[in-house]
């Protein structure tokens, strides 16, 4: 008689899954806000919006990943801070349109489900769901036998908050003469690490362990550094100071990001050494043999927020930046587009 075959035969543990849900429920819970319904485990996640002090509310969303960093994961076999930069890439870009985040979403997929590895990933997630002041209400764990290599998986995550209307920052009331304030990176965030390992691994040949004096630590620890979460530091500033525009500065670097938000008619001077680089861009930069703009197009170089302020504000919002923790410095300001300018972005 043939054996009878089971999903487990094939290499889809169901039970496992199951045992697993009941451990991110306990993460969630840590996250939760006003406006949860329920708990993880339905079909899909519950949330009450609470519209009350709105006039014309209006939802923003966001989808993202942590991109090739999780290869530097899988070499340190360290799982518990890629979660926190899923968490960041999301809800940075939302924040940034002046929406509070609401609630987080993920999708982990691997090709054989390891528990343990699983759970840091998820404790890293409902971290930076804190660090965001938003929920996680769900998500998909999928278990694909031979579709990823063994100990690897991918993730993507969901964010979506909520702004009134009227308060959307969009960058339309930017103008010549306004200033750019840069707030402080703390390293690499989740950009440009294709570019890091071919510098790292494939021309200078070091491992994940190497001590590396000029950053003094292990690469793999400069490298994993998880991504800045600014969206509790955007809602202190938009709520009573003039912002005029705001940037996540992730692929495409600073000179692309902050165009973004800047009006057609205007362009950007950026005024080099004008802020604190940390030490991994100097050091990839000098080892690929990178130059200045292919540096300023790959990475945030130090600056992974941009707020655009009129020039009389400036000081003010700088004031603010640092008594809440932060570091910042005026970086630049929006200049009138030259006629048959080449380039809107200038370093100066």
């Amino acid at each position: 008689m043939k054996k009878k075959l089971t999903y487990a035969d094939a290499g889809v543990d169901i039970d496992k899954a199951d045992r697993l849900v009941d451990t991110i429920k306990k993460i969630a819970r840590k996250t939760r806000r006003t406006g949860v319904m329920g708990e993880i485990g339905g079909f899909g996640g519950l949330f009450s919006l609470n519209t009350a002090n709105m006039e014309n509310p209006v939802l923003v969303s966001s989808t993202d990943g942590v991109g090739t960093k999780l290869k530097i994961a899988f070499l340190m076999n360290r799982h518990d801070t890629v979660g926190i930069d899923l968490v960041a890439m999301c809800v940075n870009d939302i924040a940034v349109q002046g929406a509070r985040p609401l609630f987080f979403l993920d999708y982990l997929a691997t090709g054989k489900l390891k528990t343990g590895t699983v759970t840091d990933i998820i404790k890293g997630v409902g971290e930076g769901c804190i660090q965001a002041n938003c929920a996680l209400i769900g998500g998909e764990t999928a278990e694909m036998p031979g579709f990823y290599q063994d100990n690897e998986y991918d993730l993507a995550g969901f964010a979506v908050g909520i702004v009134d209307n009227s308060k959307i920052v969009d960058g339309s009331e930017i103008r010549p003469g306004h200033q750019i304030v840069g707030i402080a990176s703390n390293g690499l965030h989740s950009n440009g690490y294709s570019l890091v390992r071919k510098i790292c691994f494939d021309v200078l040949g070091l491992k994940v362990d190497s001590h590396v004096p000029e950053l003094g630590e292990t690469l793999g620890e400069a490298l994993i550094t998880p991504t800045r979460i600014y969206s509790e530091t955007i809602q202190s500033l938009v709520r009573d100071l003039p912002i005029q525009g705001l940037a996540h500065i992730t692929g495409g670097g600073i000179m692309d990001n902050i165009i973004r938000v800047i009006p057609q008619a205007c362009g950007i001077a950026i005024k080099k050494g004008s802020w604190d680089i940390p030490p991994i861009f100097p050091f990839l930069q000098e080892a690929g043999n990178v130059d200045e703009k292919e540096m300023m197009r790959t990475f945030n170089n130090g600056v992974g927020l941009v707020a655009v302020v009129p020039e009389e504000n400036v000081q003010e919002v700088l004031n603010r930046l640092t008594g809440s923790g932060e570091t910042a410095w005026a970086i630049g300001e929006v200049t009138k587009t030259r006629k048959n300018a080449r380039t809107r972005v200038q370093l100066v």
